[in-house]
């Protein structure tokens, strides 16, 4: 026991209220703390300030700790979103009767409670919330000291709804940003049924390597793009050029581009707008040898690959054929995303069965690897293991099953 048990003893308490809300309930509750956010934004500004006030810009983590109106706006979005899907729970998954008479349901039912721990993404503390109510989960929250500020403000307004519409508070709590709380939720057995990190790389192997609690990993990507000898040259500098740089601090953004060595001649025009957004690139030595001078381009070393940037830069890959590109991508991906830019299509069915990956896409970016562009609202992580769940956890992924079996007084001999 340690000085966090009695806040698990109430998360774990409380939460075993949230089974039994009703779901047009929780619809209100989220679409009450959407309003919420979007009224008290200038309290969410100015207390995302204090912990903006205390990063470099440079720093690639800025940009995921900033809130801005339109970011809060699209946020309060979100949770609409999500309030108006289904409820993931006590659906029948399957039912049978056995010759004894047994009746046999298995039906769904949340995780019960979830940690979660995470660095500087304020939004995460909105996201986790709004799924861990809609599939009846408790939450202990645990971010970085980088975004207190933020995450405590976010909390006090999610409290306030919750005690508005009568639900405990307690079920939902964020605990101190120091190690001594993470140690405390990374060994609390028999309150916390399991752990999702949402961060580095870094992150996610502290918490594999040091939690007595079950993890799911998510978050890291390490992506990769190859580009084949046959690939349209259009689509490929817009793949590319999105993939890198729509938003190059989140896990979904390119990190190395492989390329057929045939296409080298072209390469510094596929380049191009990624040199015009200020793009870095460490290019292998035939890319290297291919592309013209300039204080953006730079000889690759081992380091770059299996590097996430999460920043405005990228590696080049030069390969022979496709064996070559699959052999790169299976020796250095995170099993994230990954993608062909390709027009054969034995090239493109190879690499979609055999890249082994959470997502893998034929000629798109890999920026939709996401919740809600896949359509089912926000996300609490993007799954990379095979256990449990695997690419965007949202609600149904937040749930369990468990048999109920209806007798009339049978016993088995």
């Amino acid at each position: 026991m340690n000085e966090f048990t009695p806040l698990f003893e109430q998360v774990q308490k409380s939460s075993r209220r949230l089974t039994s809300v009703n779901n047009d309930l929780v619809k209100l509750i989220l679409n009450d703390l959407a309003t919420l956010a979007e009224r008290e934004t200038a309290f969410l500004l100015e207390e995302n300030k204090k912990d903006l006030d205390r990063m470099e810009v440079s720093n690639p983590m800025y940009d995921r700790l900033l809130l801005t109106e339109t970011r809060i706006a699209g946020i309060a979005s979100e949770i609409r979103q999500v309030m108006q899907l289904p409820s993931p729970l006590h659906h029948v998954l399957e039912e049978k009767k056995l010759d004894n008479g047994l009746l046999l349901t298995k039906v769904t039912v949340p995780l019960g409670v979830i940690g979660i721990i995470y660095e500087a993404r304020p939004n995460v503390t909105f996201d986790v919330f709004t799924l861990a109510l809609k599939s009846g989960n408790g939450l202990v929250l645990k971010g970085g000291s980088d975004a207190d500020f933020s995450n405590r403000a976010i909390l006090s307004l999610i409290h306030q709804v919750l005690e508005k519409h009568g639900l405990p508070v307690s079920a939902f709590q964020l605990l101190p940003a120091d190690r001594a709380a993470t140690k405390a939720l990374l060994e609390a057995v028999g309150y916390v049924d399991v752990i999702i990190p949402r961060g580095s790389q870094g992150l996610i192997n502290f918490v594999r390597e040091n939690a007595k609690v079950p993890v799911i990993e998510t978050g890291a990507g390490i992506v990769h793009t190859y580009v084949d000898e046959s690939a349209n040259l259009a689509k490929a500098k817009k793949i590319i050029h999105n993939a890198k740089t729509r938003r190059p601090s989140v896990c979904n953004s390119l990190d190395c581009l492989i390329i057929h060595e045939e296409l080298l001649d072209e390469l510094g025009e596929l380049v191009l707008p990624l040199m015009l957004d200020n793009v870095k690139i460490f290019a292998d030595e035939k890319a290297f040898a291919h592309l013209q001078r300039h204080e953006l381009i730079q000889k690759a070393d081992e380091s770059h690959f299996g590097t996430e940037f999460l920043s405005l830069k990228m590696a080049i890959k030069t390969v022979k054929n496709l064996d070559e590109a699959l052999d790169h991508i299976a020796n250095y991906s995170s099993k994230h995303s990954e993608a062909i830019v390709s027009e054969t299509q034995a090239n493109i069915d190879r690499f979609l069965l055999e890249v082994d990956a959470a997502a893998v896409y034929a000629n798109a970016s890999t920026a939709f690897t996401d919740g809600n562009q896949f359509g089912l609202g926000a996300e609490i992580g993007i799954s990379t293991q095979k256990l449990h769940a695997r690419g965007p956890m949202a609600l149904n992924e937040l749930t369990s099953y468990k048999w109920v079996v209806r007798g009339e007084g049978q016993i088995r001999g």
